[in-house]
């Protein structure tokens, strides 16, 4: 890659091109399992597991997975949330030369159906109080193979024990079913060697992840991201937090490890660096607190509702969480006052970046130790180029200052969408992937999100983005959360409708909200609406989910009739 202009503000020990290792990505855990054996892995419930231990049950995985007939190619979704299984189910079956499918765990029916069709999996890693939800589905798909496993599988005493008690209480769903239609993970492993199957991987053509969008923007497509994506922007994680010493850091996953922001900044990242990697079956701010304190964590990938969730605790000051040194925050917009008083409690660096599912998922971040630009997603990563076009054609590159759709390219940039050449035809141009993202840059380089082109409103012929009135909201001293959507309106086409969670104890009323915005933004820009809410609808990473604030309003619409 050329050098560009952005490139001499990079940190003084950051490098805008690299090398990449051209292997595998399961080669991370074998050469942690080499290099550094006795270093621990993963800590689940405060059990510490080794990077010898890890490769070896890696290893097990993929004898058994080859042995039950799984090839090279083959799908296998993995249906888990953050656990040991989840990190040996990834890599055991990239070394048994299958492709992982990301599979949410809470999907219900309707989309677990349509993931393992598109997909074409004919084995699933689940579980097992997920059993009911596959049961029902599995007839209508390619599913031969259901490998169940416990979340007490891994956990220390007393919890192995107190768990399924209280799993039980709770109706769920535990152990295998009658009649031999899953198999036990334990089982599995436990009945196989260490002697995985020999083949070739090409790291730049194999696929090694199908990556399935969140949908938010129409059907669900998977992205094929390959051993070389996952492999480089790992890589440029490294180069990016450059402070960062092998071996010596501790990594939290409070992200979900089957989002793509979890799987490389928390566990491809975390086991690249031969790091612990903390997993946090889902993000709790008392378990986050608590994790953070006790095992000393030094980096805290995120999303703004978790630091606000933190910054607004009521018992944050009763833990020491000094020990963490470096965040990035994405899947949303980071406003300044959640950055400056999580930067304030923990006396680390909070610094928001931007990436997608199509792209491994980082391209750009603000410098951790450098000039962080608040409001900006910061630069592009180490050879990943960026360009600002025109809305209509895609085709005219814009220039400084100037608002048009975002577009990448780079090492971790997918190969297309699975089984989908139209779709990958229209988001890959010339080797550029077209994020959907309005953005503008600045002098030095730095970007800034504007927002998606499809959240866009336009109220009477203006265009709004929600982006731009969500931070004014959030300079509201008594807005705690806050998200912007554009609503059917008889006059105007849409207007703009806020949805306001105020901080505990606070009060406020709609045309407080409204007068408040007026007097930052232009007339035409303010809410209309603000409807208080104590939750919002939200992606597993914290993103909030527009286009379900739209659908609620337009079922509001339907049942209330004509006017």
């Amino acid at each position: 890659m050329e050098e560009r202009f952005w490139h001499q503000h990079y940190p003084e020990k950051v490098r805008w091109s690299l090398d990449y290792p051209d292997v595998p990505l399961y080669s991370l855990v074998e050469a942690a399992a080499k290099e550094h054996p006795a270093t621990t892995a993963l800590i689940f419930f405060n059990r510490h597991f080794s990077y010898s231990w890890l490769g070896e049950q890696v290893a097990r995985l993929a004898t058994a997975l080859a042995t039950m007939g799984v090839k090279p190619g083959d799908r296998v979704a993995i249906m888990l949330p953050n656990c040991p299984q989840y990190v040996i189910s990834y890599f055991g079956v990239l070394r048994a030369g299958g492709v992982v499918v990301q599979t949410n765990p809470l999907y219900v029916e309707r989309e677990l159906e349509f993931q393992l069709n598109d997909s074409g999996a004919e084995t699933i890693i689940a579980l097992d109080q997920l059993w009911p939800r596959i049961d029902r589905v599995r007839k209508g798909t390619p599913l031969k193979r259901v490998i169940l496993t416990g979340l007490a599988d891994y956990m220390p005493f007393p919890f192995s024990l107190l768990y399924p008690v209280k799993a039980k209480r709770e109706r769920h769903f535990l152990g295998l079913p009658p009649g031999g239609a899953a198999i036990a993970f334990m089982g599995v492993l436990a009945s196989h060697g260490a002697a995985p199957p020999d083949f070739k991987i090409n790291p730049a053509e194999d696929v090694a992840v199908l990556q399935y969008t969140g949908g938010t923007t129409g059907i669900s497509k998977g992205a094929m991201l390959t051993h070389r994506n996952l492999m480089a922007n790992a890589t440029q994680c490294k180069e990016w937090i450059a402070e960062a010493k092998p071996g010596e850091e501790v990594i939290l996953a409070a992200l979900p490890l089957f989002h793509s922001y979890g799987m490389t900044t928390c566990m491809n990242f975390g086991i690249l660096m031969h790091s612990p990697i903390v997993l946090l079956r889902r993000f709790n701010a008392i378990d986050t607190m608590k994790a953070i304190q006790k095992h000393k964590v030094t980096f805290f990938p995120g999303a703004p509702t978790m630091y606000v969730a933190l910054n607004n605790h009521p018992e944050v000051k009763k833990y020491h969480l000094n020990s963490v040194k470096a965040c990035i925050s994405g899947s949303a917009a980071l406003a300044v006052e959640v950055q400056q008083k999580f930067q304030a409690i923990t006396g680390g660096k909070l610094v928001e970046g931007y990436g997608l599912s199509e792209s491994s998922p980082v391209t750009h971040a603000n410098p951790i130790w450098g000039r962080n630009k608040i409001g900006t997603i910061g630069l592009s990563w180490p050879d990943t180029d960026s360009k600002v076009v025109d809305l209509e054609t895609g085709e005219k590159e814009l220039g400084i200052g100037e608002v048009g759709e975002l577009i990448v390219r780079g090492p971790q940039v997918m190969k297309g969408y699975w089984n989908r050449p139209d779709e990958t035809a229209k988001t890959l141009r010339n080797g550029w992937l077209y994020t959907g993202d309005v953005a503008k840059f600045d002098e030095e380089g730095y970007f800034a999100i504007v927002d998606r082109k499809k959240d866009m409103i336009i109220a009477g012929g203006y265009n709004i983005y929600p982006r731009e009135v969500e931070e004014v909201l959030f300079e509201h001293p008594k807005v705690m959360e806050a998200a912007v959507a554009g609503v059917p309106d008889a006059y105007r086409g849409e207007t703009v409708k806020a949805y306001v969670i105020l901080k505990p104890g606070e009060t406020a009323t709609a045309e407080e909200i409204i007068e408040f915005c007026r007097e930052r933004m232009a007339k035409y820009k303010a809410p209309r609406m603000v409807e208080f809410r104590e939750s919002l609808p939200k992606t597993m990473v914290g993103k909030v989910l527009r286009r379900v604030l739209v659908e609620e309003e337009k079922q509001k619409t339907a049942k209330a009739g004509p006017a």
